[in-house]
């Protein structure tokens, strides 16, 4: 089972993802937009993690971070 971060930890993760990573979160989330077409967070997670060498929180924060504004633009 994946951990839940709280919306404080989920904004500390990606204000560190940058200076961790050496890419801009805007970056990371084009990536996943041009990634594969996977359907499961943890799927997207794993893919991250693989493909890119991220640590875990910070491929969780990138996708749920994702997911957010992707559902966001669905909204308006």
């Amino acid at each position: 089972m994946s951990q839940v971060f709280s919306e404080e930890t989920h904004r500390n993760l990606l204000a560190r993802i940058p200076h961790c990573t050496g890419r801009e979160v805007s970056d990371w989330l084009r990536t996943v937009d041009e990634g594969p077409s996977l359907f499961r967070f943890e799927e997207k997670v794993s893919w991250l993690r693989g493909e890119h060498n991220l640590a875990y929180g910070h491929a969780k924060a990138i996708i749920h971070e994702y997911d957010l504004r992707r559902a966001a633009r669905k909204l308006l």
